[in-house]
């Protein structure tokens, strides 16, 4: 029999209105809202971390296949794909599909207010599903029928700001040579609340970029190419180069938008920097507790040198209980993260604004890798510490001790 264990779960169950049973209940505590504050923390920060990432994904896919061109302008340069290299790169096991677009930027009036905009021309190879989440209002362009080629959807914010709704016409200004109108109809309202796309694109077909550009039917502006795994975004890019012409090229979206992703890169260390602090101030109090409980079981520890017990199964007696203690906040502290997780995750009680966060609610993200990483990197680390307050019980004297009081 493990003696030193068994001794530890008889000291581990002491009377309810005993000294020791309120530092118990206070150890148990501060673990378990350490573990809680961690993980509500890793929860807050991946949802607000994948939110923007799939809003930005979402709109420009997470690979851009361009033509070369020494420009700096919105419009792109034509490109075409010819079948085989289209077919290998939908055969690459890195991508999920690929989609054309093209831009063409121009103004938007209406009751004599003009507005910039950036016309991004869409086909059917558009995935309407990914979209659809940012659709608050009408529906998505239909393809099917060519009478409705002048179908555009139009962000919340221009909507508010030229004061359009479903069902509104706009007309729209391309400075060309000569200038070219056309007449808009809005069938949806998108709202992203991220400023670079919500601020002056408009969503339309992409046959009208062509006949404006006298592009031949295969000529678009790009591809946006998706991928099954975002991790694995540096190793895609890498192969669908080999698969490109020698005037096209590939621009990773994260290297876009890089202030985007470098700001969420710069949260991802603020919060790591929190999170050891929670687990130095969780050691700190797990410490104090068992010093207080080594100070009071001092009569006890006497009593067990002079029976012949060593220094080293006493100790091991104290650090079970530590550690029976910390495995206890860890239980509690998952349960309040997980209340909270579901609350949030389906009710949205904590409200956000929108030009502020990008979001309306405090997003959950649920990665059980990063929960269960950190109960164990608590574990045992605090494990560990356990064995720094238990060092004095080398120092106590059975005589000494026994007469302590």
């Amino acid at each position: 029999m493990n003696l030193p264990y068994f001794i530890a779960k008889r000291i581990s169950s002491p009377g309810r209105n005993s000294f020791s049973a309120v530092i118990h209940k206070i150890a148990i505590a501060s673990v378990a809202l350490g573990i809680a504050i961690m993980l509500v923390t890793f929860m807050i920060l991946g949802g607000f971390q994948e939110n923007i990432k799939d809003k930005i994904f979402s709109f420009s896919g997470h690979i851009q296949v361009k033509k070369f061109s020494l420009a700096n302008s919105f419009e792109e340069k034509p490109i075409t794909l010819e079948d085989s290299r289209r077919k290998a790169i939908e055969a690459d096991p890195y991508v999920d599909f690929i989609q054309e677009y093209a831009h063409k930027p121009g103004l938007l009036t209406k009751d004599d207010e003009v507005f910039g905009m950036l016309y991004k021309g869409i086909s059917e190879s558009f995935k309407k599903e990914v979209f659809e989440p940012y659709l608050v209002q009408g529906e998505f362009l239909n393809f099917s029928d060519t009478t409705k080629a002048n179908q555009v959807l139009i962000s919340q914010r221009m909507a508010n700001d030229i004061g359009i709704s479903v069902g509104d016409r706009v007309v729209g200004y391309f400075i060309m040579e000569p200038p070219r109108i056309r007449r808009f109809t809005v069938v949806g309202i998108f709202n992203t609340a991220l400023d670079n796309f919500d601020e002056n694109i408009i969503i339309g077909d992409i046959n009208l970029v062509r006949t404006l550009n006298k592009w031949k039917a295969e000529e678009v502006g790009g591809f946006e190419v998706f991928i099954n795994d975002v991790d694995d975004l540096e190793a895609a890019d890498n192969a669908l180069v080999n698969k490109l012409s020698i005037d096209q090229y590939s621009e990773r979206v994260d290297e876009k938008f890089i202030q985007i992703f470098d700001w969420l890169n710069l949260l991802s260390q603020n919060v790591s920097i929190f999170i050891w602090l929670i687990l130095i101030v969780a050691c700190f109090n797990m410490v104090s507790v068992i010093f207080i409980l080594v100070m009071e079981r001092t009569q006890m520890i006497g009593v067990f040198k002079a029976l012949g017990a060593t220094d080293r199964q006493i100790r091991r007696i104290f650090s079970y209980n530590g550690i029976r203690l910390v495995v206890k906040g860890l239980v509690y502290g998952n349960l309040i993260a997980i209340v909270f997780g579901l609350i949030q995750h389906y009710l949205h009680i904590i409200p956000l604004d929108p030009q502020n966060y990008y979001m309306e609610y405090v997003p959950i993200d649920w990665d059980f890798g990063i929960t269960i990483g950190l109960n164990l990197l608590a574990l045992l680390i605090i494990s560990l510490v356990l064995f720094l307050p238990t060092a004095i019980i080398a120092r106590i004297r059975p005589v000494k001790a026994i007469r302590f009081d």
